[in-house]
């Protein structure tokens, strides 16, 4: 039975842990101290740094090799469901250098499908630029990205060629809701070619619109080979 103390425990030391992983101190391939040392050193129980292994390999960080011990895993991508975060942040957490390639920036009016999807007036004008997001030299994600100039209006002398939309965005914009949608695709020949990667590969869609005070501020969608993202989300019971 688990007491209070054990709970608290669980959470100190589990939080060291991934404290360690993340920030690249304990690097991938790095043996973890074995439960009887954690033990030791953290003074509980065998079962509750059994219990702190175990959830580090469900979170994919660690692996466990039987009579080996636990490692720090090779390093996925990982994303919050219901965060926004910088593409930068994202790539320097795997401890790879990060790289940003503007390919397109289009100022335009707005399609009626561009209005739909970002709820905007007719005669809107839109900026619409396309990235390319790198991580130790090969690209990481594919960003498309449309911008209300309406709610963004400095956003049309910004060029783009050194700061990537998302970070200019996060920076100057602040933003009341936003709306995810996730999905799995397989990819087209254009998204192929500028992720360096066979067409019809498997890869993970992450669309994103967001609102300000202003109203719509931006539509975004990330696409990532599949091998090298993925998504986390935690949870608490409900009241």
């Amino acid at each position: 039975m688990n007491t209070d103390k054990e709970k608290t425990l669980h959470g100190r030391i589990l939080g060291d842990l991934e404290r360690r992983i993340l920030s690249g101190e304990w690097p991938p391939g790095y043996r973890l101290p074995f439960e009887v040392d954690l033990a030791i050193q953290y003074g509980c129980s065998r079962m509750t740094a059994n219990k702190v292994l175990t959830q580090l390999a469900r979170a994919g960080l660690i692996e466990r090799r039987k009579k080996s011990g636990s490692f720090v895993a090779q390093p996925v991508a990982q994303s919050a469901v219901l965060e926004i975060h910088d593409i930068e942040t994202e790539v320097r957490s795997l401890n790879l250098s990060y790289g940003y390639r503007l390919e397109t920036r289009n100022r335009r009016m707005a399609t009626r499908q561009d209005c739909t999807l970002m709820e905007l007036a007719d005669g809107s004008a839109v900026l619409e630029c396309v990235a390319v997001h790198l991580a130790g030299g090969r690209p990481f994600c594919l960003e498309y990205r449309l911008i209300n100039l309406a709610t963004v209006p400095e956003a049309e002398s910004e060029d783009f060629s050194l700061i990537a939309p998302g970070a200019f965005l996060i920076s100057r914009v602040p933003w009341n809701a936003a709306e995810h949608r996730i999905q799995a695709v397989t990819a087209a020949a254009d998204v192929a070619t500028k992720l360096e990667i066979a067409r019809h590969s498997a890869c993970l869609v992450i669309e994103r619109r967001t609102w300000g005070a202003g109203g719509p501020v931006t539509f975004v969608r990330f696409t990532y080979p599949g091998d090298r993202h993925a998504l986390v989300a935690r949870f608490q019971p409900g009241g």
